[in-house]
């Protein structure tokens, strides 16, 4: 079990593989923290699972302050990941204010989407001395302007692309980076071309680690589930099943 970032270049170097999964309350982080989960991570994938947003783009940096200081109460030992949300890292004075007000929640590191576009910001960060987590591939923030949700890496030019935002996100000292919907053969190659850890979602197995968002793995957003999360509870099931025998109790006369 992970319990500091310092111990991540121990996980790449013996190939251990990272268990990451998503958190947006106290009780969910408590419990994942105590499951041995290496990683939690607050992501800006609370504006669909628990707001109902139509994507992450409404989602405000009062809302992830919110939700991160509910889940970094509930945390003893696994570090905590903090989503910069759209908008919120426009200028890399920007990026390093709202870092800090993460920071200032409990988080261990900040993740922003983004490459080369944003390589001042990221540098701007890390220089501020907070741990840095880069995101490349499918960038849900950037739903709207490319149309819909894409595989990355189908085209020579798509995985110079990528193979270049790696690489710099690694030479400005990002501690990891989530591999978002890239072909499983790009995912693999860029995690043999950096030293900071990959953690993949739907970018294949050949990642030093995997991320899921919480109510896919338990079956709890039955609304929408991608193609590359398994559901190993049935949450949404159980909660329909107890409500429905709250309700006969109440409603059947003594």
């Amino acid at each position: 079990m992970l319990t500091s970032l310092s111990e991540l270049p121990t996980y790449k170097t013996h190939g251990t593989k990272l268990a990451v999964l998503t958190a947006y309350d106290y009780p969910t982080a408590r419990m994942l923290d105590d499951a041995g989960v290496d990683l939690l991570l607050v992501g800006d994938s609370l504006g669909m699972v628990v707001l109902g947003l139509p994507d992450t783009t409404g989602v405000t940096m009062e809302m992830m302050l919110h939700h991160t200081t509910a889940v970094c109460r509930g945390v003893t030992r696994a570090p905590v990941i903090a989503d910069l949300p759209f908008a919120s890292y426009t200028t890399p004075e920007m990026a390093v204010a709202n870092a800090r007000k993460l920071m200032d929640c409990g988080a261990a590191c900040v993740k922003l989407e983004g490459g080369v576009s944003v390589l001042p910001q990221v540098r701007a960060i890390i220089a501020a001395g907070i741990p840095f987590v880069g995101h490349i591939g499918m960038l849900p923030q950037s739903v709207k302007e490319e149309g819909g949700y894409k595989k990355k890496g189908k085209t020579a030019e798509s995985i110079d692309h990528l193979i270049a935002d790696a690489q710099a996100l690694d030479e400005a000292g990002a501690v990891a980076m989530v591999l978002e919907s890239i072909v499983p053969d790009v995912a693999t190659r860029i995690t043999s071309q950096v030293k900071a850890c990959t953690i993949g979602i739907g970018a294949g197995a050949g990642t030093d680690g995997q991320v899921l968002v919480t109510p896919d793995l338990l079956g709890s957003f039955p609304w929408f589930r991608p193609p590359f999360a398994k559901a190993r509870a049935d949450v949404a099931g159980e909660t329909l099943r107890a409500v429905r025998e709250y309700m006969a109790d109440v409603k059947t006369p003594a």
